[in-house]
């Protein structure tokens, strides 16, 4: 049954607000802003709350329920760390406000760059960028900026591994490089001997995810800095997965020269719809003065011998920075939601978050690979990557199981992800999740890849359960349909 939406629910006269009697002089709105012919539904405010709760009450998220997409770090989000950040302090400043009277925001984000340089290793931290890619973008254009000003213009290569995250290549090319594919070796490692290929003049750098998508740490990676070093190039690390080594490895010492972060993955800030996210990025003390700014500093350490005489904090752009790469300060609410979350966890606590990810993943793993191929039989880091095949079921897909979880209660895991592993099924329990959810999770698998052979048609038609069956996602990205119309100009299945 589709329930009636909130347009085909309105009638004339019927109003959800009683606005009081106007105390000040009325004036008539410009007529540009008006339109007659905007039809808006008449709706009563009980119709308007039912039809938002019954929508939520459809939705899946993390407080519902398990939610194991690998690489996305679907975890838990701490609700003191929302209440943080919703402070007045934190919430109702703007930041064209003068420094002297928000030297509480300054000090936060001067203390959440010295909390990630710590954690990662490196000697600087902007915490400009909005997102991953966005940090990913960021750490490219200092690579060539660093280049350009050396006077190394040839270098236009950047390597990537076919491990990597799928927006690496595009970050690359926006920053104005070549990129080039590195395939990985039988372990899930990069392929020294196609990297060694690359090692000329024409080299920028590579950029690498450690631990990769395929879930594994790269047993080579201090060998492949060396030798990217070796050649002139410089290694960007893309830090998305950086909640598996978080207080046990630090970035800058596996030889990585720039990297950016995930506050909305690794730091428990929200995730999920299209953001909010934030992606700060670290670099050594060779990058560090081409960071997009501006970035907090304490002014008693700042390089103006003027301000030595005060104390405080304030902002400033670095000596040869690649410029602002969004408005104002960062993406300020999540950043306070992370530095909430460091400093409630600490040192010790970081480290066990990290450790937890991992053992949740290898025991995700272990209970599942006698019934789904594991691809590279290692042990993993916080993700584990199997194969959505069941022996004697050869019609069932990664898409089949994935969709007769949500029968069983569970949200998909990531499908068809890394492309390098065919039918992939990438799981990422993440830490927050217990042993009893981590058990009933791999239960539904199990019965799943049981059903598969004996009632694949359980699988196809999958979900069943859910508030609509499956979709047709190719029709879905290829005939949007973006706004509402009347049941009598639109068939039902296109609503």
């Amino acid at each position: 049954m589709i329930e009636p939406i909130i347009y085909e629910l309105g009638r004339p006269g019927r109003t959800g607000i009683d606005l009081p009697a106007c105390d000040v002089p009325e004036s008539p709105l410009p007529r540009e802003l008006l339109r007659d012919d905007l039809d808006l539904p008449e709706v009563s405010q009980l119709d308007v709350m039912r039809h938002y709760v019954r929508l939520s009450q459809m939705n899946y998220g993390v407080d519902v329920g398990m939610y194991p997409l690998g690489s996305c770090t679907m975890k838990y989000n701490p609700k003191i760390n929302e209440d943080i950040a919703r402070l007045p302090g934190f919430g109702s400043t703007h930041p064209l406000q003068p420094e002297a009277t928000v030297q509480g925001n300054l000090q936060l984000l001067f203390e959440m760059q010295q909390a990630l340089a710590e954690l990662s290793g490196f000697d600087a931290v902007s915490l400009q960028p909005a997102a991953g890619a966005h940090g990913e973008l960021a750490g490219v254009l200092m690579i060539r900026a660093y280049h350009a000003s050396r006077g190394d213009t040839q270098r236009q290569v950047m390597l990537i591994p076919d491990s990597a995250h799928g927006t690496n290549p595009a970050s690359t090319t926006m920053a104005g490089f070549r990129p080039i594919e590195l395939p990985s070796d039988p372990r899930g490692n990069v392929d020294l001997t196609e990297l060694a290929k690359h090692l000329n003049d024409d080299l920028a750098g590579m950029m690498l995810t450690n631990p990769n998508t395929l879930g594994l740490f790269d047993e080579q990676i201090t060998q492949i800095s060396n030798m990217v070093h070796a050649a002139g190039g410089l290694m960007y690390g893309d830090g998305a997965n950086f909640n598996a080594m978080m207080g046990i490895a630090k970035p800058a010492d596996l030889g990585f020269d720039v990297m950016h972060f995930n506050l909305h993955k690794t730091f428990a800030t929200p995730h999920g719809g299209g953001g909010p996210g934030s992606g700060p990025v670290g670099a050594t003390v060779t990058l560090a003065p081409f960071l997009p700014g501006p970035i907090a500093q304490r002014i008693d350490e700042a390089d103006d011998p003027a301000d030595t005489h005060r104390h405080g904090y304030h902002l400033q752009m670095p000596s040869r920075s690649i410029g602002r790469l969004k408005a104002f300060h960062g993406n300020y609410g999540v950043i306070v939601r992370a530095y909430a979350y460091i400093r409630s966890l600490g040192a010790a606590g970081l480290r066990q978050a990290s450790e937890m990810a991992v053992l949740n993943a290898n025991y995700v793993q272990t209970k599942l690979q006698d019934v789904l191929p594991l691809p590279y039989d290692r042990t993993c880091a916080h993700e584990c990557v199997l194969q959505g095949i069941v022996d004697g079921a050869d019609s069932i897909h990664a898409l089949d199981i994935s969709k007769r979880l949500i029968d069983h209660g569970f949200h998909p895991p990531t499908n068809y992800f890394p492309l390098i592993v065919p039918e992939a099924l990438m799981i990422e329990p993440t830490e927050t999740e217990s042993l009893e959810t981590l058990d009933s999770y791999c239960s539904a698998v199990r019965r799943i890849a049981k059903e598969a052979i004996d009632s694949p048609e359980l699988l196809h038609n999958a979900p069943s359960s859910a508030p609509v069956g499956r979709l047709d996602e190719v029709r879905a990205a290829r005939q949007l349909r973006l706004r509402w119309l009347p049941a009598s100009k639109s068939n039902a299945d296109d609503r």
